[in-house]
């Protein structure tokens, strides 16, 4: 027998969807037969239905209230996939715009501090170049005895505020004989070296004040208060740029002072590497220390200041001859220029200045100071000059500006004190690192002083005021003889006063022990011989 499923009677609505609000609407034919205690609502299709609520406190929605419907988001809760970080980063898209600015200050900030550490990094490796240069070459170039006594102590920040202008010069007195300067020398080029040659045969003198002939007759027709030369007057003018010790001395000698060198002083070299931070070998007897190649130096600029002339005869000669010369001796290319300044209304200076060959523009003479710059080893500059001279000849120049500025600016301040119409600069070079006896010449490049010193920051007026204070505090002084001291760490000078037999031969330290000793250069070497040297080239080979 098969089953009958019996459908109920389903109330008729003619309202609308869904069952009626009451059974009145419902036809009489109709019998309803709803479940009893079932909640519904009527349908709408603006909300469905909220299935939060309690079902037992349902009741029957009101159509015209739409307060009694409420939007459901059914989506689950995303789960983090990636843990903390990926939550952080959850939010981070609500503000892009804030999550962007802090990203480049987080960027910022550790730029900042990648700066900071790298500062610090490069303070502490030049400190420890110092303190290693220090320990090896930073000498006192004069023993302080405990008998001299010390008056003053000028710091060199003192020195960079000073200013005095002076009136141009009047020459007293030349001497000597110039040769003129070979153009053909402009044209050299790495490409096209010339070799350094030795001029054996040739006096070079470097006498001091107080042993001039010329400064001490002056002196007696009191042409001037002040006396020097422009060796002493250049290291002076200077100081602030030094960094080696060096030392004067003065004598104050009734109402005139004297600015004298030492025998065997360091003035007498020339100084290499002196402003660099890189550290020189401390070996006194390595041919990378700056003792030797500041020997190396002196020769080198010996030698090219008499190759780079026409050496065919023809001179230019002065008033008086060489006065340090004797009869028949080859003398290299020199003048002497015994110039005065007037430093204030009872107060004169006379120097000598130096000049080494002359050349002809526009049918007159023009004076012309020759030095050389020399490479020693590319590793220790960074700039290889057979490589960049020629191209890069700015950035070789730059170099040499930072790692000799005393040196190069003493060249300048003796230029502009002789007068001289135009300086020139050789680059000369080993022909090996490791052989310090044969060069090359690679290049020369000419300039005008004052147009050079501007390059180079130097201040004329500065020098003179630097010149100006010191000798105003040494006329204030006793008659008797002083020193100026670089001090070989700190950026000061100092003044002793010093016995009257002080640098005499009897008060001479005795010499070192043979074994720390350094050999002069053989006959080989770029210089003068033994038998060809004056006094002051037998300093230099004593030193050696």
């Amino acid at each position: 027998m098969v089953g009958v499923f019996e459908v109920g009677a389903v109330p008729f609505n003619p309202d609308g969807w869904g069952p009626p609000e009451s059974t009145t609407a419902t036809p009489p034919s109709t019998t309803t037969t709803l479940p009893p205690h079932v909640p519904y609502a009527t349908f709408s299709p603006d909300s469905p239905f909220d299935f939060s609520l309690d079902l037992d406190a349902f009741p029957l929605a009101n159509p015209d209230d739409g307060s009694a419907f409420r939007l459901v988001d059914t989506k689950p809760t995303p789960r983090p996939k990636f843990g903390p970080k990926w939550r952080f980063n959850q939010h981070r898209p609500q503000l892009p715009q804030r999550r962007d600015e802090e990203v480049e200050a987080r960027k910022r900030e550790a730029e900042k501090e990648r700066a900071r550490r790298d500062r610090l990094y490069n303070l502490n490796r030049s400190n420890q170049n110092q303190q290693r240069r220090e320990a090896a070459i930073f000498k006192s170039s004069v023993d302080i005895q405990p008998e001299w006594n010390m008056l003053e102590q000028i710091p060199f920040s003192t020195f960079t505020k000073l200013s005095f202008s002076v009136s141009d010069p009047e020459d007293l007195l030349l001497c000597g004989a110039l040769e003129y300067y070979d153009r053909s020398f402009d044209r050299i080029t790495p490409k096209n070296e010339r070799r350094l040659e030795r001029f054996k045969n040739r006096n070079f003198f470097k006498v001091t004040t107080t042993d001039d002939p010329v400064i001490r007759r002056l002196a007696n027709e009191d042409k001037a208060t002040v006396f020097a030369t422009d060796t002493i007057l250049a290291t002076l003018m200077c100081a602030p740029r030094s960094v080696y010790s060096w030392d004067i001395v003065v004598q104050r000698v009734g109402n005139k002072l004297f600015f004298d060198k030492r025998d065997g002083s360091q003035l007498d070299l020339l100084s290499v590497h002196e402003t660099s931070q890189e550290p020189l070998p401390e070996a006194k007897d390595d041919i990378n220390s700056a003792y030797s190649l500041s020997v190396e130096a002196a020769y080198i600029n010996q030698n090219f200041s008499q190759q780079v002339l026409v050496r065919d005869g023809n001179k230019v000669s002065f008033d008086e001859p060489n006065p340090f010369a004797n009869e028949g001796d080859e003398v290299a290319s020199v003048a002497y220029r015994y110039r005065r300044w007037k430093l204030d209304d009872d107060m004169y200076l006379v120097a000598r200045c130096e000049v080494q060959s002359v050349v002809e523009v526009n049918n007159k003479n023009s004076f012309v100071t020759l030095n050389a710059l020399n490479e020693f080893d590319p590793k220790y500059s960074g700039v290889d000059w057979r490589q960049k001279l020629e191209t890069q000849r700015g950035a070789v120049l730059a170099t040499e500006l930072k790692n000799n500025a005393n040196k190069l600016a003493k060249w300048t301040a003796q230029a502009i004190l002789a007068s001289a119409d135009l300086m020139k600069l050789g680059y000369v070079t080993r022909v090996h690192p490791r052989d310090h006896f044969n060069h090359v010449i690679l290049g020369v490049v000419g300039y005008k002083p004052r147009d050079f010193a501007s390059q180079i920051n130097l201040n004329t007026s500065n020098m003179w005021g630097i010149v100006k204070s010191i000798v105003d505090l040494c006329m204030k002084l006793n008659e008797g003889k002083y020193v100026l001291v670089k001090d070989p760490s700190k950026p000061q000078v100092r003044i002793y006063e010093v016995p009257a037999d002080a640098f005499e031969n009897d008060y001479v330290e005795e010499p070192l022990p043979e074994e720390e000793q350094v050999q002069p250069p053989s006959e080989d070497a770029e210089g003068v011989e033994a038998n060809g040297t004056t006094t002051d080239d037998k300093e230099i080979e004593a030193q050696t």
